[in-house]
């Protein structure tokens, strides 16, 4: 065989040999993020039912965690698809896939924090209990016998099943009973026709509504339970921490610049310190 032949021959074979590693080596998948920066668009769910953070207003969803989320996409340099979707379908949507990732406000717990990937907290949700103007009670101890309202699959929920094993606990007869909404402010409709008692709800959600209803309402006081966190915050699917992370550092920034201490003056009248460090439990994504 002439050499010009063996030369081809090799090659060839050599070409042939490329062609399969190629074929067998893994292909890599596509990020979240980077299907977001591709596409130049993101899809977000938010349950545009929970003011001051998520509502809607004259048509369209505002709030504390809009003003947020724009300074994301921003930062992103997409156009966004903000899916409004009912409380109850927002965790499970995101899992399949229906949002890139959630920009509404998420309670922490350890059970979710070990399903879903937080973000940096954008604000302190610290449960209270929020009672009818004129009421009179003083405390939590006094809604032993009484009616509690929440939101079904809330992160309150468990607080308010937690404070009434804790008021049973400590020789009271607990609550008279729990009813769970869908939303939070059909609870309130509910606190003021007299059908529950009491609300527990995350502080700064509760402070809006009684300053803007201080006929109608009146704070009660923090609803304690040990071991409970606390924070609020965003969540993405626990693959796309490259995703959380981005998101993270515009909340940071925004911390660090001051941006994020103006949103809260205007959507809840005060401000709130938001943590690097120990906001999650041990064991969070």
């Amino acid at each position: 065989m002439k050499a010009a032949s063996r030369r081809s021959l090799m090659a060839f074979a050599l070409a042939l040999w490329v062609g399969v590693l190629s074929l067998s080596a893994p292909a890599h998948a596509e990020t979240t993020l980077e299907k977001i920066r591709r596409t130049k668009t993101v899809t977000v769910g938010t349950e545009a039912a929970y003011p001051p953070f998520e509502f809607v207003k004259d048509g369209k969803i505002v709030g504390y965690g809009s003003d947020i989320l724009a300074e994301v996409v921003k930062e992103l340099g997409v156009k966004v698809v903000q899916l409004d979707t009912p409380w109850q379908g927002i965790l499970p949507g995101l899992l399949a896939g229906k949002f890139d990732f959630i920009a509404t406000t998420v309670g922490i717990n350890e059970e979710r924090a070990k399903r879903y990937a937080y973000t940096l907290p954008i604000a302190d949700g610290a449960p209270y209990a929020v009672e009818r103007k004129g009421d009179g009670m003083k405390s939590v101890k006094d809604l032993n016998g009484k009616m509690v309202g929440t939101q079904i699959a809330s992160s309150t929920e468990p607080i308010a099943r937690t404070v009434d094993s804790d008021l049973k606990a400590a020789g009271g007869p607990g609550f008279k009973g729990l009813k769970l909404y869908t939303a939070f402010p059909d609870s309130y409709v509910a606190l003021s026709n007299g059908e529950v008692d009491a609300v527990i709800q995350s502080l700064p959600s509760l402070a809006v509504l009684v300053k803007e209803h201080p006929d109608s309402f009146a704070m009660l006081g923090p609803t304690p339970v040990k071991n409970s966190y606390t924070y609020l915050g965003w969540v993405t699917r626990p693959e796309d921490k490259d995703l959380r992370d981005f998101i993270t550092g515009v909340i940071r920034k925004m911390r660090d610049d001051g941006r994020l201490a103006k949103l809260q003056i205007k959507w809840f009248g005060f401000e709130m310190k938001i943590p690097d460090s120990g906001y999650l439990p041990p064991g969070a994504m």
